[in-house]
């Protein structure tokens, strides 16, 4: 595994203490060059989605989303369920994304060989070129993960996290969430 310390400069994220840098508005191309990077998402949206999916997959054992929208405005995950969430649900899910967003948790980013990471982390959404290194955004102890988006330092950057709406169709749970601060 290698774990690089990494900091956004003007719109970059920058590897300290190396040259290159990811660029936020191309990130198909690494220093690694065999790292795929290719998602442009807002970081507090999207560090807040990977939070959204860790306390799912504790609360429900229900999986991370397998599909989701990540906006700056607004944002929505969806979930292979079997029903709608209750009131007092959606309640306990936002108390415990911001109870980790309130921890100020520190989000790095480690790589590790693609043979490595298959032992550890879930890698079937990945593209197929992804290459023989895989990133994997880490949140604390609360959540790591595969991922190629851009993505905040320490969780508090967030805000606060609130549920717009849930709704439940043909086995699949959609949260529809906003960060009120941005």
């Amino acid at each position: 595994m290698i774990v690089f310390d990494c900091e956004y400069i003007n719109f970059q994220l920058k590897r300290k203490n190396k040259s290159t840098s990811f660029n936020q508005f191309d990130m198909n191309t690494s220093p690694d060059n065999d790292i795929k990077l290719n998602k442009q998402y807002n970081p507090q949206m999207h560090s807040a989605e990977h939070i959204l999916n860790q306390t799912m997959v504790r609360m429900f054992n229900c999986g991370r989303s397998f599909s989701n929208h990540i906006e700056k405005k607004k944002s929505k995950c969806d979930y292979h369920f079997n029903r709608n969430l209750t009131e007092e649900e959606i309640k306990e899910i936002e108390e415990r994304v911001n109870e980790v967003i309130k921890s100020n948790l520190e989000v790095r980013e480690e790589f590790y060989n693609r043979d490595e990471a298959e032992q550890i982390f879930n890698l079937s959404k990945l593209p197929d070129d992804t290459g023989t290194k895989v990133r994997i955004i880490r949140i604390g102890d609360y959540d790591a993960c595969p991922c190629g988006g851009l993505h905040i330092f320490r969780t508090s950057e967030i805000g606060s996290f609130k549920i717009i709406s849930t709704d439940f169709n043909n086995g699949v749970l959609r949260i529809r969430f906003k960060l009120p601060s941005l």
